[in-house]
């Protein structure tokens, strides 16, 4: 099992990211109650939208039917499952992806 964090910043942000060497774009946004995640092909197209950044769980779990190969996790530096403040991204809260070793 390998485990990544991405670099992130507590800003909107879109960027272009590689996982088990398929690129990815992912779009990170704040909107009043949260952080969200949408992942989306190399065009641009949405892949899933609106993924809520909260700790505790594999973000994608629950599209195992798309067959990802990959796990999303965020994990937070402070106890319990608290989902991130607007400030948290990249500080106390950290976004992960996990693959398996080939």
């Amino acid at each position: 099992m390998t485990i990544t964090e991405i670099p992130l910043t507590p800003d909107n942000q879109l960027f272009d990211i590689s996982i088990n060497n398929i690129d990815y774009k992912m779009r990170i946004i704040w909107r009043e109650s949260g952080w969200f995640l949408d992942l989306q092909n190399s065009d641009g197209a949405d892949i899933i939208a609106g993924i809520p950044l909260v700790t505790g769980a594999d973000l994608v779990a629950q599209y195992a039917y798309l067959q990802l190969g990959f796990g999303l996790w965020l994990f937070s530096d402070s106890s319990g499952n608290t989902a991130p403040g607007q400030y948290d991204l990249g500080y106390t809260a950290h976004l992960c992806i996990i693959t398996e070793a080939a």
